[in-house]
């Protein structure tokens, strides 16, 4: 059995777990990951909050966050669900937190977010890191619907999300709340801003992988733009030249050559008639070269628009 690939939003995940926070920004992750995964427990008449994660690295960086900071005994668990693929889910689970919540200024019941925690740039980045690592997504790259969000309960708390997002002075964000069913959702949808995102969290190769598959996308979409283009072009000079040569042979039939007194349009009507296919440009090349004198893309222009006009002038006055 091959081995399951891991989503671009779990190795972002990772990235910012595995990086070298300092001690205040993990205070400001852990404030924001426990403000949207913890739990309160209370058995025997005692308290203890439960950070879950299904990703082992978070729950890993979850507890040696709080180990360092706080050197308090922890408890590291896990469960594994029923039905068909029984994902695994980890806990760390710290008794009496009373003192930890304090500290990082966690309230369950309020929809606000500790200034102390997103007091500068670098904390604030910290902070959405907390929140992305608990309720995160990002859509693959190799998705042409660019999208990264953070699921949150709470509609106020979703609204300061987006607000310290968007304050945040390194980058110009210009994340939307909008509600899914009972969840408040944080979004960014321009791409840009996404890879901006994963810079300012501490995921720089998800960013640099996130680019590397947008840009080979854009460019290929140029690639398609550009085909269609010429396509349309060529389209355009085809139907021009078929018509110019409809109107070389009405006036040829009505007047014949000797009537056509301009030399350069005669040899130009001749070539057309020739050449249906040439351009504009390949016409201009092969007068210039009959005539011994220079004859501009803009000249042959100018000489199948009066063509045109004569041609209405007397075609309508039948």
């Amino acid at each position: 059995m091959e081995p399951a690939t891991v989503s671009f939003a779990v190795e972002a995940k990772e990235e910012i777990a595995r990086q070298d926070w300092g001690d205040e920004l993990k205070r400001s992750l852990l404030s924001s990951y426990i403000k949207i995964n913890g739990h309160l427990r209370r058995s025997e008449g005692k308290d203890s909050l439960e950070l879950s994660s299904e990703n082992a690295q978070i729950a890993k960086a979850l507890y040696s966050f709080i180990h360092e900071l706080y050197g308090l005994p922890l408890r590291f668990a896990y469960t594994r669900g029923i039905g068909f693929h029984k994902r695994v889910k980890y806990h760390v689970i710290v008794d009496d937190p009373d003192d930890i919540l304090g500290d990082l200024e966690v309230d369950f019941l309020e929809g606000k977010i500790p200034h102390n925690a997103v007091a500068n740039d670098d904390l604030i980045a910290a902070y959405l890191a907390g929140g992305f690592l608990a309720a995160g997504s990002v859509n693959d790259p190799k998705s042409s619907n660019y999208h990264l969000e953070v699921a949150l309960s709470d509609e106020n708390y979703a609204k300061w999300f987006s607000h310290i997002l968007n304050r945040v002075t390194s980058h110009q964000f210009t994340s939307k709340v909008a509600k899914r069913r009972r969840q408040y959702i944080v979004y960014l949808k321009r791409s840009d801003q996404i890879s901006d995102f994963l810079v300012l969290v501490g995921a720089p190769d998800a960013c640099l992988k996130f680019e590397n598959v947008r840009v080979d996308r854009d460019f290929a979409n140029i690639g398609n733009r550009l085909q269609n283009l010429d396509s349309a072009n060529f389209g355009k000079t085809m139907a021009a030249a078929k018509r110019q040569k409809e109107e070389i042979e009405y006036f040829v039939g009505t007047i014949g050559w000797d009537r056509i007194d301009n030399p350069k349009l005669k040899a130009l009507m001749k070539l057309r008639l020739a050449h249906e296919d040439a351009t504009l440009d390949e016409l201009s090349e092969m007068l210039s070269d009959e005539l011994a004198c220079s004859v501009s893309k803009s000249n042959i222009n100018h000489l199948f628009r009066g063509l045109h006009q004569e041609y209405l002038k007397n075609h309508h006055g039948q």
